[in-house]
C-alpha cells in the first residue's frame, strides 16, 4: 500500500510564485516542468526545510502524464487533478483585486491549463489565464 504525499503548502500563492523562478532560472522556460526539475527546485527554496511537499509543486508544473508516472514509481497516492485544483484555488484566494498587481514572475502560464482539473469543461481558459500573464 502506498502513502500519501504531504499536506500543501499553508501559502500556495507564494509558493507557485518562487517555485516558478526557480524553474525558469534554471531551466528555462517550458509548458511543463519534469518531476525531478522540481524536485529539485523546491529543495532550492524556502520552503524546503525538511518537509518534502513537492509534490504540491508538481501538481502545477508538470503533465499529469509525468505526474502520474512519477507517483507510480514512488507509491505516493496523490490525485493531479485535485491537488492542481487546490493549488490553482490559492492564486484566487488572495486580497489582490487587480491581476495587474500580481508581482511578474516571468513564466510560461501554459502551465495553467485547466482541462484536466475540470475535464474539459473549460477547455481553452488556461490560454486565456496565460495571455493575462504574459501581459502583465
Amino acid at each position: 500500500m502506498g502513502k500519501s504525499c504531504a499536506p500543501a503548502p499553508t501559502n500556495k500563492k507564494e509558493y507557485i510564485s518562487d517555485l516558478g523562478k526557480i524553474l525558469v532560472n534554471e531551466n528555462g522556460k517550458k509548458k511543463y516542468y519534469k518531476p525531478e526539475e522540481v524536485r529539485k527546485a523546491h529543495r532550492k527554496s524556502k520552503w524546503y526545510d525538511g518537509l518534502n511537499f513537492s509534490c504540491w509543486g508538481m501538481s502545477t508544473f508538470s503533465s499529469h502524464s509525468d505526474f502520474d508516472k512519477y507517483h507510480e514509481e514512488t507509491g505516493e497516492i496523490c490525485d493531479y487533478g485535485e491537488m492542481k485544483t487546490e493549488m490553482l484555488s490559492g492564486l484566487s484566494v488572495s486580497s489582490t483585486a487587480d491581476w495587474t498587481e500580481i508581482p511578474d514572475i516571468d513564466i510560461d502560464a501554459s502551465w495553467l491549463d485547466f482541462g484536466d482539473v475540470f475535464d474539459g469543461l473549460l477547455e481553452g481558459i488556461g490560454e486565456f489565464i496565460g495571455g493575462i500573464f504574459d501581459g502583465i
